[in-house]
This record gives structure tokens, sequence and C-alpha cells, in this order.
């Protein structure tokens, strides 16, 4: 065998056993994570600026902010200039921020984005907005509380304006962790790049491994480019690396019918392993809490990358090789296998070799593009608020928080196989554009053995109800007035964290409270929760008095009502609604009762006023403090409801001591 050959076949044998899918390994403890200074602040606290440098940045965005105003009142009647302004406002809140909040400001870039925001403005009212057709940020107004959230777009040089036929592969990158990465920093980044397709770099709110509010920016920033730009659907794909890799990750599990392929790079996949929890704080970890480690651990929904193709990347020697050596062995029990490249010799990075053929193979993947309609789903969820998989929703759940799944298969153009497990509605929709049963005079729909027809049509919609354990087609039942509180369903199923991935207000106490310790706690944690929701999620919260709050906002916006049934009318007027009493002497819930002069609920339930949103009762989001040093502990800290003893003093990690906690069932009874 001649030289040439045999350099060839070494070549191509080195390349394999890069790309090949990973075998399993005998699980290992992986390093704990770097010692971290528990002192420091997050986001850290800025510099003074020299006081010339203050004041011109003070008088910038003064003057911007008066010229957006102008801008908006001067095109009025353009509304596809006036959507736009938010590319511009982006500038103002990343120089505003740090001025007003004390964090970390560069005078030099502050100087280089007022100059950018107001060559756009210039751009605007003249009608030609160019900066729209090349890379740069870009800005849209967030459901959640009205802000303005960046992510930066990169264009690829195919990119033809002109042409309003050709549809483009996106990519969307969520960045590793960066503690100093305002808001400012992060939009004079260039961000991830790629030769023929688009580059979604996601902001995720700041810091969080695109967890609550961070999983909603995926979602609010795909709206904004699909309006934009032609977006080929099947050719979304999820990448990221370090934190990003973590987010990653539960995109992966999460959103599995979103893109055409994802590549979790490096990151956490769970929080006990990673975290190397000693047993003696699982042992002690409540039941409740250990439940709630079902949402973002990873590894719990292992059998959902069954409907999405993945490539993960570690380097060799990364410690956070972990995260996929953990996925595979969870995968392996659902008979999978995870495609992994490994970047040899290499510590937290991305090896370049490596990277060409990671970025190479998927670049084949995408070049098929997503099914829309696969023939089979595989499908495992714990909560409604992941309840999608294709052309298969879950409507009902025998129990949050304990697994649910689904095996669903067209087996021919007239016949659909599902059996489930913990599942007690579920629709079966095809719209037209994507139904392969267009042509059948009708559609055998077997469900755990229940055989129902439906008829065929342009588009199908087979939604259905279990019963006393028998399944029924919910188009036969008939339709009432819904009793309250609504049973549980995707959005309206807790725990307190879920009020802040949707529009919400804030509405502080008003009036003299039961008790002046309890009174002056919830003003405290009101505060908390307005100040906390800036730091971490990088926006302003809407906040009113139970007063000032409009009746269509209540109807429109969970409710975050801190105080008692004396210090908020808001609360005494649905207090006979909600499943506790609350007295000057005592507050009841289920069959536990404790002094109100030292115990505050905490709670979420569907709001009286308006049932189909949440009203929550004294809490903003969960983890507090302590978690914020380690992504992998923001995650929520409270169930459904807790009593929180506020004898015992607020701390990084807790609002008091927390007495009785838990969930309430599918009904939003205490169980």
């Amino acid at each position: 065998m001649n030289r040439l050959l045999v350099s060839i076949l070494s070549l191509l044998i080195s390349l394999s056993a890069l790309a090949q899918p990973a075998t399993p390994t005998p699980p290992k403890k992986p390093p704990a994570p770097a010692p971290q200074d528990p002192n420091r602040t997050i986001p850290p606290t800025g510099k003074p600026l020299a006081p010339a440098d203050l004041e011109e940045l003070k008088l910038g965005i003064g003057k911007l902010g008066k010229e957006i105003g102008s801008a908006r009142i001067e095109l009025f009647d353009k509304p596809a200039l006036i959507a736009l302004l938010p590319d511009i406002q982006i500038y103002y809140n990343a120089i505003r921020y740090p001025i007003l909040y004390n964090e970390p400001i560069d005078p030099k870039i502050a100087r280089a984005a007022l100059a950018d925001a107001f060559d756009r403005l210039a751009q605007l009212r003249a009608g030609d907005p160019k900066w729209i057709h090349v890379s740069g940020p870009r800005g849209y107004i967030s459901k959640i509380d009205d802000s303005v959230q960046p992510y930066v777009l990169t264009v690829p040089p195919i990119y033809k304006p002109e042409d309003k036929k050709t549809k483009y592969r996106f990519d969307f990158w969520c960045h590793g962790r960066g503690e100093d990465l305002m808001e400012l920093k992060f939009i004079r980044g260039k961000g991830e790049a790629g030769p023929d397709h688009f580059t979604v770099n996601l902001y995720g709110r700041y810091c969080c491994a695109n967890k609550f509010a961070g999983e909603i920016d995926l979602l609010e920033a795909l709206e904004d480019v699909k309006k934009r730009y032609n977006v080929d659907e099947n050719r979304l794909v999820d990448i990221g690396f370090s934190m990003g890799g973590a987010a990653s990750w539960q995109f992966v599990v999460h959103y599995s019918d979103l893109f055409a392929a994802a590549s979790p790079g490096a990151g956490f996949a769970e929080s006990r392993e990673f975290l190397h929890m000693p047993q003696a704080e699982i042992d002690a970890t409540p039941a409740w809490q250990k439940s709630l480690w079902h949402l973002y651990d990873c590894t719990d929904y292992a059998v959902n990358i069954a409907n999405i193709p993945t490539v993960a990347y570690a380097g060799e020697i990364d410690g956070q090789k972990q995260a996929s050596d953990i996925m595979i062995r969870y995968m392996e029990p659902e008979g999978l296998k995870l495609e992994r490249m490994i970047g040899p010799k290499t510590g937290h990075k991305y090896e370049p070799d490596t990277r060409k053929l990671l970025d190479a193979r998927l670049a084949d993947i995408v070049a098929k593009g997503r099914n829309p309609v696969p023939t089979k789903i595989r499908f495992t969820t714990w909560t409604l608020r992941y309840n999608k998989m294709f052309w298969l929703t879950l409507d009902g759940l025998e129990q949050h928080w304990e697994r649910a799944r689904v095996e669903a298969e067209i087996k021919s153009l007239t016949d659909i196989a599902i059996k489930t497990t913990g599942v007690t509605a579920l629709t079966v929709q095809l719209p037209a554009a994507i139904n392969p049963f267009k042509n059948s005079a009708a559609i055998w729909i077997t469900l755990d053995g229940q055989k129902f027809q439906s008829p065929s049509s342009d588009a199908v919609f087979a939604p259905f109800v279990k019963s006393a354990g028998q399944w029924k087609s919910a188009l036969d039942l008939a339709v009432g007035s819904q009793p309250f509180p609504p049973p549980k369903s995707h959005g309206l199923q807790g725990p307190i964290d879920d009020a802040f991935m949707d529009s919400f207000i804030i509405v502080k106490p008003s009036a003299g409270p039961l008790h002046e310790k309890t009174g002056a706690w919830a003003s405290a944690e009101a505060d908390h929760a307005i100040d906390h929701w800036r730091k971490q999620f990088r926006g302003e919260a809407q906040v009113r008095t139970p007063e000032t709050i409009t009746d269509a906002e209540i109807a429109t916006h969970h409710l975050i009502l801190f105080g008692d049934p004396s210090s908020s009318p808001l609360i005494a007027k649905i207090l006979a609604k909600l499943p506790i009493k609350w007295s000057k002497e005592a507050l009841a819930i289920g069959d536990k009762t404790f002094p109100a002069d030292h115990h505050m609920p905490a709670m979420i339930y569907p709001n009286p006023l308006s049932p189909h949103r949440y009203v929550v009762l004294n809490s903003g989001f969960t983890f507090r403090e302590f978690a914020y040093l380690n992504n992998a502990r923001q995650i929520p800290n409270l169930p459904d409801f807790a009593v929180i003893d506020i004898s015992t003093p607020v701390s990084q990690k807790a609002p008091g001591a927390i007495p009785y906690a838990g969930f309430f069932d599918e009904a939003w009874k205490i169980k």
C-alpha cells in the first residue's frame, strides 16, 4: 500500500473517531466547580466615573431619550418604522442602566454606542434604515415586562435584501457565563457568525443560563426575526457553549420539535451531580424541592432527544464534559446514543479542527431540514409548561412532577397509534399545511387500546380527555360554564416562578397591615422582587398599587400581590376564593394553622378576577442571592404554596423559615 493511501486512510480514521457516536463509559465523578467568592455582587458594582464623563453620558442619554420620543410622534403614521424603534432603545437602556444603578460602564464604549444610536435615528427619520440589512444589535419589546431586550444578529454574506423568496437557516446561539456582560458590552460584541446562515446571538436576560424569562427570550427573539426576515422554520439550530451549553441542553429537551439540529457544548445538564451535592444536603432537601429539580434537570427528559438530531461537544479534559457524560448515561436506558465530538487534549473551549468537523456535521443535518410531521414521537414531561411535541399536545396530567410519557406513531395514512402514561388529556393536531391525511376518507386513532374515528379534512384536530380510566373524544362532550378554579393547564400550572414567564404586574401594599412586622416584611420583599428582577432579568418590572391598577391590566396580566388583607384591598377582595383563611389572629392553609403575627403565605393560584391568569402572593422569583453564584442552582426554590415564618430572618437562600410548603393537585386543591 503506498504512503499516500496510508496517509489518507489514517486521516479518515482519525476524523471518524472524532465524529463517531459516543460509547457509554462508566460514570466518574467530575471535578468540583471552582471556588467562588460568596461576597461578590452579581451584577458587579461599577467604578465611579470621572465627573466630566458622567455628566457627558447623562446629557447624551437624556438627549437620546427625548429624540426617541420625538421620533415616535413624527412617525406615528409609519408603523413599519416605529416597529424598529427597539433597535435604538437598546442603546438608551444599555447606557442608562449602569449610570442609574451603579453598574460597570466604559465611557469610550458608551460614546460609540450613543453615536450608533443617533445614526440609527437619522436613518429611521429618513425612512431608510440601512442597519436592518447588516450585522448588529437588534431589540424587541418583551411581553413579560414591556422591557426592550437586545439580541445581536449576524447577517451572512449571501443575504440579499431584495430577494423575498429565499428562506434562510437561523442559528440561535446561547452565550457563556459573563457576570459583567451588561447590555452595553453585549450589544457592542460581534457575536457568533456563519458564512451561509443568520445567527441570533441571544442575550437570554443576562446570566441565568437562559432559564425562566431567559427561556422566553429565545421564543420572543425567534418571533421578532420572523417578522423581519425569511426564516426557514425547518432549518433552526440550537447551539451554545459553557453556560450557553447548559441553555442549549434545556432547549434540546424542552423544545425538541422547534429545531432541525442542536449542539450543546460543555455546560451542565442537571444540578445534583454537577454541583457535587453532598448526600447529607440531598437527604435534608424537602420532597417538594426535589420535585422541582424536574423542571430543569435535562436528564429527566432524555428520551426527548429521540426527536431532534443532537451533536454534543466537549473538550477531552474539560470538567464540563460531565454534562454530555451524564446525558449519555440517561439516554442509554431509552435505547438512545448521543452523537458527540471531543476536542482532543482540550480544556474549556472549542478545539479548532473539531469545531470545523462539528460545523460541517450540523450543516449536513440542517440541509435535510426538520420534518414537522415525524411518523414517530417519543415524549416525556413532568409539567404542562413543556407539553408539546410536533403534532401532539398534552392538555392534562394525572399529577404534576410525576413522569408523563407518550409514544405516538403514524402507522399509515389511515392509522395513528398512541400509548400514554400519566396523561389525562391530549390533542392530535395537524394543520392543513402539514396534514398528510388530506386524501384519506377517515383516520383511525387508537389511544391506549381504544379506537376512535376522526373524519379526514384539510386539518386534523382531535382532542381527547380521560375519565375513570377511559378516553373520550372531547368534541363529543358538552361545553358548559367552567367552575373556578379551572384545572391546571399549560401556562396555568405553577409553581410560583411560572408567573414570571409571561406578562406580570407587581402590586405593592398601600394601607396599614394586620401586623407591623409582617407588613414590614411584605414591603421589603416587594422591593427585593423589583430590585432583583432588574438585576437578574434585566427588565424594569411594572409596579402598581391596588388603587392604580386598571381592570384591563387585571384581566391581561399575572398579578403579584404583596401584603395582607388589611394592607392590600386586592388581597381582601379575592381572599374568599383563595384556598386559605387569613385573619389578624391566624393564617390557615389546608389542615395547618399558624399565628398570623409572624407567618405569611407565598403562593400561586388562578386569579379569581381573571381565572386564566395567575395571582401570586408575597413572592418574586424564588431563587435568591446564593443561587446567583452558580447557574445550576438557579431553579425554583418554592413550590405552589409555602408558609413563611418571618421570625427567622431573611437570608441569601430563603425569605425566612418554611414550616409548610407543597403543591396543589390538578384541580388546585391541597393534596
